[in-house]
């Protein structure tokens, strides 16, 4: 690891359909009902990604702080 990864953080890698769907879905908290099949696939690799985490009861994703990530 080099000095510059650990001084600017961890970098995500984003497609940009994943860039769109942050910046159109950017509220505080997202019911997973109110998304299309096709969102719900990018909402849940955003997950996978630790963009977005997933509420204890699964029906909502909430955008986490990206404090230490370069988006």
């Amino acid at each position: 690891m080099r000095i510059h990864h650990v001084i600017d953080g961890v970098s995500i890698l984003l497609t940009n359909e994943e860039r769109q769907f942050i910046s159109k879905n950017n509220d505080s908290e997202l019911t997973i009902e109110s998304l299309d099949d096709h969102d719900q696939w990018v909402a849940q690799n955003l997950v996978r990604k630790g963009v977005f985490t997933l509420s204890k009861d699964k029906k909502y994703i909430t955008r986490i702080d990206n404090a230490g990530h370069s988006l």
